[in-house]
């Protein structure tokens, strides 16, 4: 059995925490509303504290899935951050989608105060998550990550090492890419089919097994149509991850002009009250232009 902390638990932490324990391990969590760890440690049995720090107290590592850049600080820093109260030696993991600036800013802290830092984002979505199905992207030193990922193989599919401190981050921002691309495409796809009187679900039960086939395809095209679109990630989370994905391009000089206007199509269906949707509602924003 070994002792760990998760801290965070949103729609990934919540089943991600639950995992470890089912698999054994002594789990105590630490959530900002309460009430959420309540729950989780009704469901899941394990423990729960008041204060990152004290959840992750005697910890061999402590786990973390938060909001962004500010929260992952909020949580690692100050006199209630977990890295005071971590044990020398022991291995902070993010699992939070956040910049590769402030991912070498918390390694140099944690280097500083005898601690190792995993930089994990994650991709697979809820259903990733509960289904202990999650592809694990890392950076930082091979032994942390080499002690790590035993752990983070509780919930994943695939875990792999890409690369120094930020390089997890920096091929999350690639998943990113690729998926708000693939999505739009998808999007025109269906659109193009409902303006020609074609059944979407006979097109894409033919395209779907050619070159145009993907995940977003296999997963989304059904809730799509069906103009349901509360089944993942949602737009206000999409359009943090494609900001810091701009922002990086800006400072290596890599161009993204696809990625840069589904940013603004994203934008449009915040405008449009659907910042809580998952990321296929840019069909639904293509049906609204098209009356």
């Amino acid at each position: 059995m070994t002792k760990l902390a998760f801290l965070g638990l949103g729609v990934m932490g919540y089943p991600m925490a639950g995992h470890l324990q089912a698999a054994g391990h002594d789990v105590c969590v630490y959530n900002r509303t309460t009430t959420k760890a309540e729950a989780w440690v009704k469901e899941h049995g394990g423990r729960m504290a008041p204060s990152p720090r004290e959840a992750a107290g005697g910890a061999e590592f402590v786990m973390a899935c938060v909001g962004n850049d500010d929260d992952l600080r909020g949580v690692c820093l100050g006199p209630d951050g977990a890295f005071g109260g971590m044990k020398d030696g022991a291995i902070f993991v993010d699992h939070t989608t956040v910049s590769a600036k402030v991912t070498e800013e918390l390694y140099a802290k944690a280097q500083e105060a005898g601690l190792n830092f995993v930089d994990a984002p994650i991709s697979g979505g809820q259903a990733g998550a509960e289904n202990g199905q999650l592809s694990i992207m890392c950076g930082g030193d091979q032994t942390a990550y080499d002690a790590a990922e035993p752990v983070m193989n509780t919930y994943a599919k695939l875990c792999r090492r890409i690369g120094d401190t930020g390089a997890g981050q920096m091929t999350k921002m690639c998943n990113q890419i690729a998926i708000a691309g693939v999505v739009q495409g998808l999007s025109e796809a269906l659109h193009f089919a409902e303006k020609a009187g074609l059944d979407g679900r006979a097109v894409v039960e033919v395209i779907s097994q050619g070159a145009a086939g993907s995940w977003q395809m296999a997963n989304r095209y059904e809730t799509m149509l069906d103009d349901a679109f509360d089944h993942g990630f949602a737009v206000d989370w999409m359009r943090k991850d494609l900001g810091i994905c701009l922002s990086t391009a800006n400072e290596t000089g890599a161009s993204l002009p696809v990625t840069a206007l589904v940013d603004q199509f994203y934008k449009d269906v915040q405008s449009m009250g659907g910042g809580r949707w998952d990321t296929s509602s840019l069909f639904k924003r293509l049906r609204k232009l098209a009356g």
